[in-house]
């Protein structure tokens, strides 16, 4: 082989030499752009709350102003939080419904009034809880004595021209109240009419029945519930009431 072409050989056989790799220089600028930045909004910061701080100094009557102010928003709010709660229960007490008033109620109004009442005698808790797939309950409540409620309520538009609860209506409350409610005590509410069979299975299922007559009584105020009704369980603590 020629010189020539060993030389040649040579130099086709050699790598290029690599190249450095090089940083950027605009990426750590603007790292210390940023950096700049943040020292700059917080000096600014700094120099933004001394200069409130001896402003405040200088005008401490805006802050006493404003101390009373808002001692005065608190107070107002507090007493109108209290008010409320006083005419509320000045309403419960004075609750009262007329047997005309119940049946011109739609039926989920007549759970609504069924719940005030309960509210009314003593019960804070009790709530509706009537609608699809209630089991059997429109409204739970817990008396003073701590026996627990469970109620089914049946509205009838016409009162006692209405179609009248029959057994079937006792056979749902009484496979639900105690079994998936809990309850201690078991009613039926009706404005209208109660059969004579669904009166006796109530008495023999320990359900409580509250027909037109006694509704009219309890919505009138006389007495709770509890007061209007025979053989209610006893009370499960012992209260001031008892």
């Amino acid at each position: 082989m020629s010189p020539r072409a060993r030389r040649r050989r040579a130099t086709t056989s050699r790598r290029p030499p690599a190249r450095r790799r090089t940083r950027r220089p605009g990426r750590r600028r603007r790292a210390d752009d940023r950096l700049v930045g943040l020292l700059v909004a917080a000096c600014l910061a700094v120099a933004l709350t001394v200069w409130l701080v001896n402003w405040l100094l200088a005008h401490w009557w805006v802050l006493s102003a404003a101390g009373v102010l808002a001692v005065l928003a608190v107070g107002g709010r507090v007493h109108r939080q209290r008010q409320a709660a006083r005419w509320e229960a000045v309403r419960a007490q004075a609750l009262r419904y007329g047997l005309a008033q119940l049946d011109a109620l739609h039926h989920t109004r007549f759970e609504d009034a069924v719940r005030d009442l309960m509210r009314r005698d003593g019960c804070p808790d009790a709530e509706r809880v009537g609608g699809g797939g209630d089991l059997g309950a429109d409204v739970k409540a817990t008396d003073p004595y701590g026996r627990r409620w469970v109620i089914q309520c049946k509205h009838r538009r016409n009162g006692l021209a209405g179609a009248a609860v029959g057994t079937p209506d006792l056979q749902v409350l009484n496979g639900t109240a105690r079994q998936v409610h809990g309850a201690d005590v078991a009613v039926i509410v009706t404005n209208g009419r109660v059969t004579q069979p669904a009166v006796t299975f109530a008495r023999q299922q320990r359900l409580h029945v509250v027909d037109r007559r006694t509704l009219a009584a309890w919505a009138s105020g006389s007495r709770p519930l509890w007061e209007l009704l025979r053989a209610v369980p006893p009370p499960r603590k012992p209260t001031a009431l008892s």
